[in-house]
């Protein structure tokens, strides 16, 4: 009895040894796996950049099929700042320029600059 229970222990020390260097099977598996994988998620990837582009594409021929229906704008006249305006409609009311620049915590001489330069482009 004592033989057959040493002899077993050896045969199992002896597979046990054998099963580090054997080849594992599902290695190659795993790795196939992985590299299937990997394929899919590059493709994956490319595909939805190439979706982007078109979309992008797409998306600006509609925008240049609009602009292109729709008339064009006309010149809006150049707006001009409330400050100035509020210069311009005192004056225009007869107000002094010291009371102007009073009013608007502007210098006397930037209130006098602002109704010169109206006056020169209403010449114009």
């Amino acid at each position: 009895m004592l033989y057959a229970l040493g002899t077993i222990a050896a045969v199992a020390i002896v597979l046990f040894i054998l099963s580090f260097f054997m080849n594992d099977r599902m290695k190659g598996i795993e790795s196939q796996i992985e590299q299937v994988s990997m394929t899919m998620m590059q493709n994956n990837y490319q595909m939805k950049k190439k979706m982007n582009v078109l979309e992008e594409e797409l998306l600006a021929e509609d925008l240049t099929e609009e602009i292109m229906k729709q008339p064009a704008p006309k010149p809006e006249t150049p707006k001009q700042l409330p400050l100035v305006d509020t210069v311009l409609s005192m004056y225009k009311k007869g107000y002094k320029l010291h009371y102007i620049a009073k009013q608007t915590n502007l210098s006397e001489h930037d209130v006098h600059s602002l109704v010169q330069q109206q006056k020169s482009e209403g010449v114009q």
